[in-house]
């Protein structure tokens, strides 16, 4: 599991990816309001200021929102 630093709205992030056949429950993805299902590979968003508000995204909706906020590290 692979931790990147991303700037986010609310401070520094930790991004890490979870695998298809790490991922158990249902989630809300921020960036499109739909459903990620288990068995969906994801990646789950860490505010380092404020781990508890931590939220998984959809892979493509965090690459849109990372483009879009213009940081393009990967």
């Amino acid at each position: 599991m692979a931790y990147h630093h991303r700037p986010g709205d609310e401070g520094e992030v930790q991004v890490r990816h979870v695998q298809p056949y790490q991922a158990v429950k249902t989630y809300r993805c921020p960036g499109c309001d739909h459903e990620i299902r288990p068995g969906e590979g994801h990646e789950v968003v860490v505010p380092v200021a404020a781990p508890d508000l931590r939220r998984h995204w959809h892979s493509g909706c965090w690459s849109r929102a990372v483009r879009r906020r213009g940081d393009r590290r990967s």
